[in-house]
């Protein structure tokens, strides 16, 4: 295994940090900049739409620059992010880190899993892809829970120096064990690229990946004040309820991808309505800690499991050009999560309790369902059309 692959995996752990580990110090950041929760949330929420912006704007400014130096700047913009976060005396400061530390995150994934897969055999490039891509679950599994304890334990900012000591950390691995790469030597065609989107159904794919990822998300959001204030655990505990909702990612992504080879539409319409159900359930038991415990676990498994057949789903149906549809599919999550985060936000400001973003949350997920419902019909109603063209022809 080429030691590069570990430095993009280092990278991508910090960033898949930076973006969840503010939903455990939550709390802890609205009491410092005395904000309310809601608002506190929009920490959330910018941070996810200007994924969006930098996925798209970023990666095509870059497309015929040389990837090292490019994957270099991400990183140094994404230490300028958190750093800046670190010493927010404000809460317009501390957005303004996070919006700057956000630009990075699209590009980078796009881009670093272009690299990762260069270091490597053709016949191993899924699997490379697959070990820097490691460095995101691990943000879940272990960054959070510790980043959450250690912004308890010495201050929500203190994490963020952690997250910006990550950062240089990364810089340093990639500037010393990732070859230079030359630039690749075609410009991507833009409009052979966009003709996806002429497709209905990668339309409705990403409409179902907005509304899947942001359902769970409207809950997972404010899910320290949930734990606390409802369900009666200790601060203390919620870092180590998270690796819960860890582990139940880990195996969910890893289940719901082994199922999605078999029936992308199938799996999706499955996880989705547990995901559903299981979400109102939380809402109804969040006063048992042991319901909590199992339902936290249970909405990581189902949430994430969705994630390997939304990316598969958007890609099949844009055929021969899936560059662009799937950085709009990881726009798409993160659309998903600014959603989420504003919907349950509005739920607590407008007093209906801190199970409220459980219940928008099973809410949209239930919208979520009712689309890929939609959307599987109609894609069997289309191959049953081309099946019987097919036979006339034959004929």
């Amino acid at each position: 295994m080429p030691i590069g692959l570990i430095a993009l995996a280092l990278g991508a752990f910090g960033i898949g940090l930076t973006e969840f580990v503010i939903m455990g110090l939550l709390p802890e950041v609205a009491a410092d900049f005395a904000v309310s929760e809601a608002a506190a949330g929009w920490l959330i929420s910018g941070y996810a739409l200007s994924v969006v912006i930098g996925a798209l704007v970023l990666t095509a400014a870059t497309t015929r620059l040389p990837r090292k130096p490019v994957l270099l700047s991400l990183i140094v913009l994404f230490i300028v992010g958190n750093v800046l976060t670190a010493v927010a005396d404000g809460y317009g400061v501390a957005m303004l880190g996070r919006v700057i530390a956000a630009l990075c995150h699209g590009a980078f994934f796009g881009i670093g899993s272009v690299v990762a897969a260069s270091l490597v055999a053709g016949e191993k490039k899924a699997g490379a892809i697959a070990i820097m891509f490691t460095g995101l679950t691990a943000a879940n599994v272990f960054g959070v829970p510790f980043g959450t304890f250690l912004g308890q334990q010495l201050g929500w900012r203190s994490t963020f120096w952690a997250i910006s000591a990550i950062g240089v950390l990364a810089f340093v691995g990639i500037g010393v064990l990732v070859p230079a790469l030359h630039a690749p030597e075609e410009r991507v065609s833009i409009r052979r690229e966009l003709a996806a989107f002429r497709s209905g159904q990668v339309w409705l794919s990403l409409v179902i990946t907005i509304l899947a990822y942001g359902g769970m998300f409207g809950a997972f959001t404010y899910i320290a004040y949930t734990l606390t204030e409802v369900s009666g655990f200790a601060t203390g505990t919620v870092p180590w309820l998270l690796v819960l909702f860890g582990v139940g990612l880990v195996i969910g992504n890893w289940l719901g991808g082994r199922l999605a080879d078999r029936s992308v539409d199938g799996t999706l319409i499955a996880f989705i309505a547990a995901l559903a159900v299981v979400m109102a359930l939380f809402a109804l038991l969040a006063g048992s800690g042991v319901a909590t415990i199992i339902a936290l676990f249970l909405m990581g498994g189902f949430g994430f499991g969705t994630v390997p057949g939304l990316q598969s789903r958007v890609m099949g149906y844009a055929g021969a050009a899936p560059t662009l549809a799937s950085g709009a599919n990881i726009g798409a999550f993160n659309v998903g999560n600014a959603l989420g985060a504003w919907a349950g936000g509005v739920g607590i400001a407008a007093g209906l309790g801190y199970t409220s973003p459980i219940w928008i949350g099973a809410s949209i997920t239930a919208a979520a369902l009712v689309v890929v419902a939609i959307a599987a019909a109609r894609a069997r109603h289309a191959a049953a059309i081309d099946r019987v063209a097919t036979l006339a022809t034959a004929g």
